[in-house]
Order: C-alpha cells, then sequence, then structure tokens
C-alpha cells in the first residue's frame, strides 16, 4: 500500500513536471549573417568554405530550401524582419545609408525605422522576455530609432550598416558616431580583438544573465560578417592556404562567423536550456560577389536585385524540445516575415489581427502531415524594379527592358524567359503586383538614380550562377 502510494505520487510529481516543461516558455535566438553567400556553407554543398559548427546547427534543425527575405539589401531586409511587415507598407524601400541619397526625401539621421511600428522585441517584451540585440542595427542612427527605444532592454553593436572588423582605437574620435561601438545608449565602448567574436561573447554574457534571473530570454546575435569592408584575423587566414585574394579573406570571415555561432551554441548548452531554446539561423540577403567573392549557386543574381540570389537564403530553424518534429528539409517557400508571429505563437503569445502582420505561423506548417503551403504569393519592391512570386511562376519587372517570367519548380536558376510564350499570365501578374503596390506607402527616402544603374549593371554580370567558385566540381 505505501509502496503503491509513493508509485502514485512519483508519477503525478512525474506528471506535474511534465507539464510545467510543456507550459514553459522556450527562449529564443535568432542569428542574422550579413551578405553570405547562397552556397558558402557545408550545408548548402560548398567544399570551399569551413562552416562545422553551423552543419552541426544544421543536422538538428529543419533547412529551408527555399526561405526569402523582403529585400536584396540589408536595411529594408532587416526591417521586414524585425516587424512582420513588408516594409514598403510604412516606407522603409531603400537602405538607409548616409550620403547615398536623393535630395528629395529624409535623409541623414532623420531615416529609420518608423516609430509607430512595432518590433519583435516590443511584443516579446509584452510577454516577459528579457530582449537583447547584438551587432549591426541599420535601422537607423539617430537616437529616436536607438534599439533600446525599439523594444530591446539591451545593446551592444552599432548604429550603421558596416564597420572595421577591429577596434578603433587612435582613430576613434574620427570615426561617425554611428559606427562606435555602443553599449545600450551612448556608451561608446570598442571591443576587443575580432568583433565577430565579441558579438557572440555579449551574446553569451545576456543568456548568462537572463538564466540567473530565471526569464525567458530573446537574443538576436546580428553579424556583420561577412560584409564588406574585407578583413580577417591572421589565424582564420592561416585556415585556408590553398586560396588567395579576397576569397582566401571571405573565407577567413565565415569560419570566424562559424566559430562564433558555435559559442553561442555551446554556451546554451553548458547553461542546460539548449533544450528549450528556438534557434533560428538565416542571412539578410544574398551575396555581393563582385564585392566579397560570395558565392549564390545554383541561384543566379547577386545582393542588391530580384533574382533569386539576391532574395532567396539560407536558414534554419532548431526547435525547442516541446515542438519537435520529424521534418529536417521544408520545400516550400517561407519569408522572413513568418518570424514574427512564429515567435509570438512559440512564447505562447497571440497574433492579434490589429498588429497587421504579413507572415505567418510556421509551427502548424512544419508539423509531419501538413502539405500546404504557408505563402501563395511573395513580393519584393525597389523604386520601379519589383518581382512576385505567385505559386512556382515568378514574375520580374525592370526599368530598362520588359518583363520576365520564370518557373521556378523547373529552373531556379532563371535562364529561361517564359514570358513570351505565357502572356495572359504576365499580365495577370502584372496586375496583381499592382494591385499590391497600390497598398504602400511612397518610399520615405531613396538612393540617387545613378544606384539603380549601378544595380543594373550588377544583375547582368551574374546572370548565370557562378558555381563553387571554379574551384569544385
Amino acid at each position: 500500500m505505501i509502496n503503491d502510494l509513493k508509485l502514485c505520487t512519483g508519477l503525478l510529481l512525474l506528471l506535474f513536471s511534465l507539464v510545467a516543461h510543456a507550459n514553459e516558455k522556450p527562449n529564443i535566438v535568432l542569428i542574422i549573417a550579413d551578405d553570405a553567400g547562397y552556397h558558402d556553407f557545408g550545408f548548402q554543398g560548398s567544399k570551399v568554405m569551413k562552416t562545422p559548427e553551423i552543419d552541426k546547427l544544421a543536422q538538428q534543425s529543419i533547412i529551408f530550401d527555399q526561405a526569402y527575405v523582403t529585400a536584396a539589401v540589408c536595411g529594408p531586409s532587416r526591417a521586414g524582419i524585425l516587424t512582420g511587415k513588408y516594409q514598403q507598407r510604412f516606407g522603409f524601400e531603400e537602405n538607409n545609408v548616409t550620403g547615398y541619397m536623393s535630395k528629395s526625401g529624409l535623409t541623414g539621421d532623420d531615416m529609420g525605422l518608423p516609430l509607430e511600428q512595432k518590433t519583435i522585441a516590443d511584443h516579446l517584451t509584452n510577454l516577459g522576455y528579457r530582449t537583447g540585440l547584438f551587432g549591426k542595427w541599420h535601422q537607423g542612427n539617430h537616437d529616436k530609432f536607438h534599439p533600446t527605444q525599439r523594444g530591446f532592454d539591451e545593446f551592444y553593436g552599432f548604429r550603421g550598416g558596416a564597420r572595421d572588423y577591429f577596434a578603433y582605437t587612435n582613430k576613434l574620435h574620427q570615426v561617425h558616431p554611428a559606427l562606435k561601438m555602443e553599449r545600450n545608449y551612448k556608451q561608446f565602448v570598442e571591443h576587443e580583438g575580432y568583433l565577430t567574436d565579441a558579438l557572440a561573447m555579449e551574446t553569451n554574457n545576456f543568456i548568462t544573465q537572463a538564466v540567473l534571473d530565471q526569464q525567458p530570454f530573446f537574443a538576436v546575435l546580428s553579424f556583420s560578417a561577412v560584409h564588406a569592408p574585407m578583413q580577417a584575423t591572421a589565424n582564420d587566414l592561416a585556415h585556408f592556404p590553398n586560396l588567395s585574394g579576397q576569397l582566401k579573406v571571405l573565407a577567413a570571415m565565415n569560419f570566424a562567423m562559424d566559430r562564433a555561432v558555435g559559442s553561442l551554441l555551446k554556451h546554451l548548452k553548458i547553461h542546460n536550456v539548449i533544450d528549450n531554446t528556438l534557434v533560428v539561423f538565416i542571412n539578410d540577403n544574398g551575396g555581393p560577389t563582385d564585392q566579397n567573392s560570395a558565392n549564390n549557386a545554383p541561384l543566379s543574381g547577386t545582393k542588391a536585385n530580384h533574382l533569386e540570389g539576391g532574395i532567396r537564403v539560407p536558414m534554419l530553424l532548431k526547435l525547442p524540445k516541446q515542438l519537435k518534429t520529424s521534418k529536417t528539409h521544408y520545400p516550400y517557400p517561407v519569408s522572413s516575415l513568418d518570424l514574427v508571429p512564429t515567435f509570438i505563437n512559440a512564447a505562447k503569445g497571440k497574433v492579434d489581427p490589429k498588429m497587421q502582420l504579413n507572415g505567418v505561423n510556421l509551427l502548424p506548417y512544419l508539423a509531419t502531415d501538413n502539405a500546404l503551403r504557408p505563402h501563395d504569393i511573395l513580393y519584393w519592391k525597389k523604386e520601379t524594379r519589383a518581382a512576385i512570386r505567385h505559386g512556382d511562376l515568378k514574375l520580374l519587372r525592370f526599368p530598362d527592358r520588359p518583363v520576365e517570367l520564370y518557373d521556378l519548380s523547373k529552373d531556379e536558376a532563371e535562364q529561361h524567359n517564359l514570358a513570351a510564350s505565357h502572356p495572359e499570365k504576365v499580365l495577370a501578374l502584372m496586375k496583381a503586383l499592382f494591385k499590391w503596390e497600390l497598398t504602400l506607402e511612397r518610399p520615405l527616402w531613396q538612393l540617387k538614380r545613378e544606384y539603380e544603374g549601378q544595380a543594373m549593371s550588377r544583375m547582368d554580370t551574374y546572370r548565370k550562377p557562378k558555381y563553387n567558385h571554379n574551384k569544385e566540381v
């Protein structure tokens, strides 16, 4: 009788423990790479790059075969990631890069993520999360746009779009404030060592404190790697004796980013929270092959254009233990817009229609028996250039030539233009694209027109996939 009572008590305690674990809010970690090539990871097929830690994460994650961002350049893409909305809806259509802007519209420090837009950090703060962002911000240089004013409890990074990977020391007084390393608000503290490593260490410190305080956390490790300037340590360069030039530097920078990801994952494991942490790894746009030797194969195009190589990115999602699925690959198109509603639902919140999000909660679609597509239509726009994907058909609109149409189920490299043979589909997609554009805000700022010409020239140069840096089969 006593043994039976002990057994029942033990089973009840186990049940309560399981229920408590099931109701526990998962931690969330978002890792954003910058300007990485679609092919430039081992799990994406590269034999040149060394990415053992990210490859290990891929083995534990769902790999998205068709993941898209909402822009082919950093600032607008990250605005979409942070808000879960097409950034064109609130006028963030161009990069906010001081010195490159037209005289019309907002310029300088007036450019930034509009203050009325809520970020994922705002939503998760309301759900009881401690929030932190470490690295690149690129959502506005002015104090009013600062991460700590946009839902993040902690920030260590820089406000701008790119900076040196080594500390500004002797010349710090010459550096634009948006490029200085800043802790929280106006505490300018340059990092030690290599920037990519320093950002992982700061993220780890944030996680340690959140675990000690027994608070669920949302951490964004927002790399500037592998964005220019092309800078690497001698130790990392030494890992690639058979490479040379820009490609060697890229490989070393990629290797450092991989090491930083490994450090973060190891830290989660040390604190025994890895099984209760949702981890996403995503790139913010396609690799700029001309600037950093990135390889986007098997896709054509690069950063700054709407070919697949500019907008389709590597993406991994490691689910916490309580949300596990048997899926290892997800074949249908998903969007970076989906991260906000997915994170809210994982955090046991609810997406209110008043939020007007454009993404969807991916969790139901990742269930083993769900064959539905999260998105029937996806859109992209930058000035007169635009694209629409409906099912597997993708139409691209240009300022200097007729539209193009591709069937991505048969031609992901976009080499066989079907526009002339399917005029009825071209018309339908053009009308759908224009209907969407009628719902958008005018761009709040724009680049000088000359840069649109440069974007078209870059696209024409990289219309064919550059397989394997010409070094692999």
